[in-house]
């Protein structure tokens, strides 16, 4: 006998509700990474800093809500750019020896002394380096310019600098930064460096930044009377001008009542 053809029943067609406009699907995505923040969110305000990067931020937010003495607020008061360049543009030029440099030198002029020969020259025209030895020159009034930096910390260290060579009348100028300094100097920083000697060729661009000197530090009388600091936060300025404008709402009505009466 033939078998009958078995009649295969097809599965029912499930209808998909339509998406609804208002409330849209968001799939999560719960991959590595995928779960730690919304895309483009900052965050940047809620992440713990390292101790060092707060110091540095509360630091120079009390630098700005403190009243600065003009001895210090002086230090905020740097060269600009341009002038910044042609400065170390010159220095450069006499930059100090490394201590292998030196000591290569010491031993070539001891060896041709021993030998009987004629003696090297002396030292070359190199800039001068160290609190202590850049103090000497000004007193001695044998430095022709010096460069302090604005960012040495303790600013006491430095405080004084400028003082002493207004009263000695050694040009000066205040210049960002110790790090740049010290990059003359074949160190890491510097505090303050000076020239007390440059080549001839180079006479007519150190009398002409000396004269910068004297016009924008030496011969300014803002640096020793201008106080700084003393600028308040947003949420307090906005308090104060409030403040203010309701004092002078109060005032306005007291004056029209006298003048009513």
């Amino acid at each position: 006998m033939a078998k009958k053809a078995s009649k295969k029943e097809e599965p029912k067609k499930v209808q998909k509700a339509a998406p609804d406009p208002l409330f849209p699907a968001r799939p999560r995505n719960f991959n590595i990474g995928g779960d730690i923040r919304p895309a483009g969110r900052d965050l940047s305000r809620f992440v713990k800093w390292p101790r060092y990067v707060r110091l540095q931020r509360q630091r120079a937010v009390l630098y700005q809500r403190l009243k600065v003495p003009p001895s210090i607020n002086q230090f905020t008061k740097t060269i600009n750019r341009n002038e910044a360049q042609t400065v170390f543009t010159l220095f450069n030029k006499y930059r100090a020896l490394t201590k292998a440099a030196k000591k290569q030198r010491i031993k070539e002029a001891a060896a041709a002394t021993a030998e009987g020969k004629d003696a090297p020259a002396k030292a070359p025209h190199m800039i001068k380096f160290g609190l202590k030895h850049i103090t000497w020159l000004v007193e001695q009034k044998k430095a022709s310019l010096v460069l302090i930096a604005n960012d040495v910390d303790p600013i006491e260290l430095v405080m004084w600098l400028p003082a002493l060579c207004r009263k000695m009348k050694v040009p000066f100028m205040i210049v960002k930064d110790k790090a740049r300094l010290g990059a003359l100097c074949s160190m890491k920083t510097a505090s303050a460096v000076a020239l007390t000697t440059v080549s001839k060729e180079d006479q007519s661009q150190l009398e002409l930044l000396q004269g910068l000197a004297k016009e924008k530090f030496n011969d300014n009388p803002e640096l020793v009377r201008k106080w700084g600091g003393g600028i308040m936060g947003l949420k307090t300025q906005a308090k104060l001008d409030k403040r203010a404008k309701d004092l002078a709402a109060e005032e306005a009505k007291k004056l029209a009542t006298l003048g009513r009466a």
